[in-house]
């Protein structure tokens, strides 16, 4: 994976930016609030069409050019994968439709195709890493959801699609089960919708219990070397619904207990989860809401037994979550054969010398490095003297 040539236009401070980038890492270096982590934004949207910063795409354009109707940012990548020149666009359009305020819609363009979000993920590969991201660990389930939900998109063909099939066929449910709720009718209505939630709700189980496995294969190896054989480093999957039978008319698995469920096959999840529902059909019915399937599963980290999220030290957690970056980098190259783009923002303030140092290393084995920095003493002179170094001013960019 290389990208080669990066276009910006009234994409937040950024008015015009056209950038040729090198194979080598590339340190961008300016005072705060000048469009450093911007750049890095734009090609994480790229990669996933999701900004770290909002949840909201109408932020992303240029608040000048957001005056004009319709105001249209333009995000363009020219690429290189598997030996093959590719172009990806991304337009966000904002349009004034009077009472109602303003819409903000995507256009996705895949070498001139227009595509949906949802097949042309992971085309543009990429791994962030910014401070925030402990929430990963320390946040509620649903940081860990969707941080799942982005890099296994990201790697594994088909998991965007069935992920939107899950959440339209839960809208629908949900709508069918809070309707039986407040006006009573057929049960059996929800028949069709169990059917369609457990079609596309077992193959993310199942494709979740394969990623995790292999990315905590990665991590509790690269979490060793870090801790220098002091801490084992796992990944425990908690799904909302377990297809793992469980013993002796056990409630719940124990955290603290590893669990292989590798062994499982798509058809035996999705028969178990369809038996679920049926099972628990009244009380849903009752609360009208779905309350089993991977949209309330749960990940947590463990370092010795000790649950990171609730027990971590800042150091414990800073560890397993650079740890985790380097394995998730390591697992897309091997499920998709391409390295991603590494994106780090501010992280080596962040990090103690012994970490930067460990980081700095592990660059030398992946592909293209963009980092954001406001002091290059942070990193090695070795290093700095191997990368290139722009300078970011007020939306402009310099080499």
């Amino acid at each position: 994976m290389n990208l080669s040539h990066l276009s910006l236009t009234n994409f937040r401070n950024f008015a015009r930016l056209d950038v040729e980038l090198p194979r080598r890492a590339v340190v961008l270096v300016g005072n705060n609030a000048q469009g450093k982590t911007s750049l890095l934004e734009a090609v994480y949207f790229l990669a996933t069409f999701a900004s770290f910063q909002t949840h909201t795409d109408r932020q992303l354009v240029n608040f000048l050019a957001a005056r004009e109707n319709p105001a249209v940012a333009r995000i363009v990548a020219d690429y290189q994968r598997a030996g093959r020149k590719h172009r990806l666009e991304v337009r966000i359009i904002l349009e004034n439709v009077g009472p109602l305020g303003v819409r903000s819609r995507k256009e996705i363009l895949l070498d001139g195709v227009k595509r949906p979000a949802s097949e042309a993920i992971g085309h543009l590969p990429a791994v962030l890493f910014i401070p925030q991201m402990s929430q990963v660990l320390e946040g509620g389930p649903e940081e860990r959801r969707r941080y799942l939900n982005l890099a296994l998109a990201q790697a594994i063909p088909g998991y965007a699609v069935a992920l939107s099939d899950y959440h339209q066929a839960l809208t629908r449910r949900n709508a069918l089960l809070k309707l039986l709720s407040e006006r009573g009718g057929d049960p059996s209505q929800l028949i069709f919708w169990d059917e369609t939630l457990t079609a596309s709700g077992a193959q993310i189980i199942h494709w979740r219990i394969q990623a995790i496995q292999e990315l905590e294969r990665f991590a509790a190896r690269t979490h060793n070397n870090l801790t220098r054989g002091a801490e084992v480093l796992r990944l425990a999957y908690q799904p909302a619904f377990d297809p793992l039978p469980r013993p002796n008319g056990q409630i719940a698995l124990r955290l603290e207990v590893a669990t292989d469920r590798s062994a499982l096959d798509l058809d035996s999840i999705r028969r178990g989860f369809l038996e679920a529902l049926g099972r628990i059909r009244a009380e849903e019915i009752n609360r009208g809401v779905t309350t089993l399937g991977p949209h309330r599963d749960e990940l947590r980290f463990l370092a010795n037994g000790v649950d990171l999220g609730n027990y971590g030290s800042r150091g414990q957690i800073r560890t397993a979550l650079l740890a985790l970056k380097m394995a998730e980098i390591d697992w897309m190259k091997a499920r998709t054969g391409e390295a991603p783009i590494v994106l780090l923002d501010e992280v080596m303030a962040e990090l103690d010398g012994e970490r930067r140092a460990d980081l700095l290393t592990a660059f030398e084995n992946t592909g293209q490095v963009l980092l954001t920095t406001t002091d290059t003493s942070l990193f090695s002179p070795e290093f700095v003297e191997t990368a290139e170094t722009w300078q970011v001013v007020a939306g402009t960019v310099s080499r």
